[in-house]
């Protein structure tokens, strides 16, 4: 895909599917909404880093019927995990591996978005929950602004997640509030992600409850920077994923802010700890991509 001039929005094919391109003179960004709105590609135009990692030499886009394992999928990019990201039975019912949403068709709402907007939509199978996401890309910055809405009369616990595979390289360096560091004590992985898990090695751990939210992947010689920001009152956890080829052979980092404090909607709504739908209600979050200083 072609570099596009400042500001605009555009629909290309890639792989039998349609990728709904981003661009502004600094950032640009790739969408498929019909494998889960995934996003593809987060480039830095002016360092030339894409931050999204892929398991192959080439990018590979393809389907994954409902249901299905997420390591047989195309493992490429940003997914969003809702209602669930471990699979667990829930009120009778299995919810499956990472979600509902990350090998589903989503809808992409064309009557509002411009330029350097997109906007798409899903309704779940199982949870029956409505979710909306648009993306706004305004210079550097990448605003994703969400709303869930539950049609049913009856309570909907979720969780929420986003799960952005990211490609690491040498001098990468994970920056987090002390605050945050704080309630890792313990898993020294953390102040090295580029190098200090050996290989074979993978680990997930959970920060909870944030007290200020942003955390980055910084690489001061390369002059490349991924900062992620939300609000804690929204999203009080933040999930941390590194695999050294212990995840089937892969090598790829996450930094996943959630509002839970557990892969399992079965264990986190157990502990309430995850988000809470009343009958017909809604919710509404939001969170921030700053890329590069």
């Amino acid at each position: 895909m072609s570099v596009l001039a400042t500001h605009q929005h555009a629909v290309r094919q890639l792989q039998g599917f349609a990728v709904h391109v981003l661009a502004s003179d600094t950032v640009e960004l790739a969408v498929v909404p019909e494998l889960g709105a995934r996003i593809i590609s987060l480039k830095d135009r002016r360092t030339g880093r894409d931050w999204l990692w892929h398991p192959h030499e080439q990018l590979r886009l393809f389907r994954n019927p409902p249901g299905a394992e997420f390591a047989t999928g195309p493992l490429a990019g940003v997914d969003e995990c809702l209602p669930t990201i471990a699979p667990c039975s829930w009120r009778g019912q299995p919810l499956p591996d990472h979600g509902e949403a990350w090998n589903r068709s989503w809808q992409v709402a064309t009557d509002n978005n411009s330029e350097n907007r997109l906007t798409t939509t899903l309704r779940l199978e199982h949870s029956s929950l409505c979710f909306q996401r648009t993306i706004d890309l305004l210079g550097s910055v990448v605003r994703l602004v969400y709303r869930l809405t539950n049609p049913g009369a009856t309570a909907q616990p979720f969780i929420w997640a986003i799960h952005p595979l990211l490609r690491l390289r040498p001098g990468d360096e994970l920056e987090l509030p002390a605050s945050t560091r704080q309630l890792l004590n313990g898993h020294d992985w953390i102040d090295s992600v580029a190098a200090a898990t050996p290989a074979g090695g993978c680990h997930k751990v959970f920060a909870h409850p944030v007290r200020e939210g942003w955390a980055a992947i910084v690489n001061l010689p390369q002059r490349d920077r991924l900062r992620f920001e939300w609000n804690p009152a929204e999203n009080p956890a933040l999930g941390l994923w590194l695999t050294r080829g212990g995840w089937h052979g892969h090598h790829h980092f996450a930094i996943e802010p959630t509002n839970a404090t557990d892969d399992s909607l079965a264990v986190a709504s157990a502990r309430n700890q995850c988000g809470q739908l009343a009958g017909h209600g809604s919710a509404s979050w939001q969170l921030s991509l700053h890329v590069g200083f």
